[in-house]
């Protein structure tokens, strides 16, 4: 919910910009929160929010919100689940006067006794600012997910943060440019990994983590809050992992439907939003809520059919959303007005589309984002088990037979094809295990990085990509090698892919989304469970799995995971074709001085062809330039932005 923008200037007498620009920042964020603005200039701080009403609707939830006596202020993006918990166990009652019924207040008070190690008890997606009077400090903070975003830039006079990169663009004096190191690993992730954001000078936080600027220095200090240390206990059974994940589960789904508006849950098909849907309406009691998925024509990417059976089995209200070619032209380039990066998870726009459909119905969505990275529930996490296997085979075999034979397989355009799984499987068995694990995700390797780009050697500075994934399983204290692996996942894919896409597509319809496979309880129990109760030789999410038995239809329990993605593949051969001309033209691609027009012309040929697969390169390619142009060249991402919706009348108290 919601979304905040601020700034804290060094000269204590002097404001260096105009009145104005907080209400400037904010007004870039009201698609976020609709339903209430607030401005507070509180001595060298100025706080600015954009309210989505869920919890307490009343005025009394108004931000930036106060202490008693007004010497602490916050502006909250979130929901912190076991707020009522908090405030119980802390005594806050008997401490504090409470004037709404909102978690934000909880954190407000929790932090005047706690300080900010209070983050350390909270459960919840979240990003907050919080200034401190008392001692002239400010406190910016994001959940230990990254499931809620928050960005900051410093300035010469200044120090700004916001929850979406264009409230910074806003900035007085911050000239856009493109930042060359997020470049660098966004063409081989399609996303852009760790603090880095595709603008030169501003960063986001990670995910638990927290930062604090004190009265008299200009630089922040940044600290770790969040860590999973992955300690087994051997003590767990199979048995016992079963029927504890799933009250830990069925906990988190009762935790995150605390809202004062309605409900629902985006549907895929998959074990993971099956799951939460058949959960919520147990924890109900009834199935009178609203699901939603998505469907396309192409049969390997769509799953609406099961999507339809988890629905008619537990009776909810359903809507399908179907994605075309089309549909998504249509919405080119405006989606990544939202997301302010470039951006190529082929599950932006389908969710965009959810999105606009669920606003009609409703203000929070259920999401079953992290169950591949906590459950183990990826292609590549069996591809490690597999690996071991094939590693016994000799090596002048592996290489001079089976090697060559598999690259002769024909490119296929159907998703996660025999002929990607295995060329991705055999050479990446080749590799130490991060490095394997990187290069099933991979997008361009650091040979067609290259060949791609302008002046490469501007870029050799940086490091291969896949020396992120070697470092982050290097310092993952897990002693076995495949919680390293998900160690990865949930420190990478899951908070700079999978929750940018829910954050930004859903808060453009200003809908909230909730990910109840992140509740802390539920992940930390799973990282003491063995590793072998999680993934059984290879079927991947045994425990989630062997829960849902007898509840979810056989056909859900033993379907392979498809994941929410588009054809673009194809689409760029058909449907796309004279798009993908447009944007990746020799002048424009030379005009950025990024990019060797030649080399984007080699890849489009070898995929228009059939030779090889280039269509993840080449739709994040498309990505690059459109946002590029939106940001860089022309500056008008603007007036992409949809008009927000009305804001809610403020119900009484």
């Amino acid at each position: 919910m919601c979304g905040f923008a601020g700034v804290v200037w060094e000269d204590p007498d002097e404001r260096p910009f105009p009145e104005d620009v907080l209400p400037r920042m904010a007004a870039t964020l009201r698609h976020r929160g609709p339903d209430a603005c607030g401005i507070q200039w509180e001595g060298r701080c100025g706080l600015a929010h954009q309210r989505l009403s869920v919890i307490d609707l009343s005025d009394a939830g108004r931000q930036p919100m106060s202490n008693e006596d007004g010497t602490v202020w916050i502006a909250y993006n979130g929901e912190t689940y076991n707020f009522r918990d908090l405030k119980s166990r802390f005594g806050l009652e008997g401490n504090h006067t409470f004037r709404s019924g909102t978690d934000t207040e909880v954190v407000l008070h929790l932090y005047e006794d706690l300080g900010i190690d209070c983050v350390r008890y909270l459960n919840g997606m979240y990003a907050f600012a919080l200034w401190d009077r008392r001692t002239e400090a400010l406190h910016l903070a994001r959940d230990p997910f990254g499931v809620k975003p928050l960005f900051y830039l410093q300035t010469p006079e200044a120090f700004w943060f916001a929850s979406e990169i264009k409230a910074l663009l806003a900035v007085p004096g911050y000239e856009s440019a493109p930042d060359l190191e997020a470049l660098h690993h966004y063409l081989a992730f399609d996303y852009i990994p760790g603090p880095l954001t595709a603008f030169a000078g501003i960063s986001e936080l990670r995910p638990g983590h927290r930062l604090t600027i004190f009265k008299g220095e200009k630089q922040p200090q940044i600290a770790r809050f969040f860590d999973l240390s992955y300690e087994i206990d051997r003590k767990i059974t199979e048995a016992d992992a079963i029927t504890r994940s799933s009250e830990l589960l069925t906990e988190a789904v009762e935790r995150q439907l605390v809202a004062d508006v309605p409900v629902g849950v985006m549907l895929s098909g998959g074990m993971d939003s099956s799951a939460l849907t058949v959960l919520m309406a147990r924890v109900l009691g009834q199935s009178d809520f609203h699901t939603f998925s998505i469907g396309f024509k192409d049969p390997s990417y769509d799953e609406s059919s099961f999507a339809r059976l988890v629905a008619e089995h537990v009776g909810t209200q359903h809507h399908e959303v179907d994605v075309t070619a089309a549909r998504v032209l249509d919405l080119l380039p405006k989606y990544l007005s939202y997301i302010d990066e470039p951006y190529a998870d082929g599950s932006a726009i389908p969710t965009f589309l959810l999105a606009a459909c669920a606003s009609e119905h409703v203000t929070v969505l259920l999401s079953g984002e992290g169950g591949d990275e906590f459950f183990s529930g990826y292609d590549t996490h069996a591809a490690y088990r597999w690996r071991q296997m094939y590693r016994r085979i000799p090596g002048p075999l592996r290489r001079g037979v089976i090697g060559p034979c598999v690259a002769r397989l024909p490119v296929s355009e159907k998703k996660l094809s025999l002929e990607f799984k295995a060329k991705r499987f055999v050479q990446g068995a080749e590799l130490d295990v991060p490095r394997s694990h990187f290069f099933w995700r991979v997008v361009l390797s650091e040979d067609l990085k290259r060949s791609i780009l302008r002046e490469p050697q501007r870029f050799s500075g940086f490091g291969p990509s896949d020396q992120l994934f070697v470092d982050c399983f290097g310092q993952c204290e897990a002693k076995d090698e495949l919680n390293r692996l998900l160690y990865i996942d949930a420190s990478y894919h899951l908070p700079d892919d999978l929750m940018i896409k829910n954050d930004r597509m859903t808060m453009a319809h200003s809908l909230e989304a909730r990910v109840p496979f992140t509740d802390r309880p539920l992940v930390e129990f799973l990282a003491t469970v063995p590793v072998d109760f999680k993934l059984k030789g290879k079927r991947k999410k045994h425990l989630l799995r062997s829960a849902m038995e007898g509840i979810l239809p056989q056909a859900v329990l033993k379907k392979k995971k498809v994941g929410l993605e588009m054809p673009y593949s194809r689409w760029l051969r058909g449907e796309w074709r004279d798009l993908g001309e447009h944007v990746l033209a020799a002048g424009r691609l030379n005009d950025t001085g990024l990019f060797d027009s030649s080399g984007v012309r080699h890849l489009w040929d070898e995929h228009q062809s059939k030779r090889v697969d280039h269509g993840r390169a080449l739709w994040g390619l498309i990505n690059y330039m459109m946002w590029h142009e939106m940001y860089i060249e022309k500056k008008d991402y603007g007036k992409y932005l949809a008009q927000p919706r009305a804001g809610r009348v403020a119900s009484p108290k």
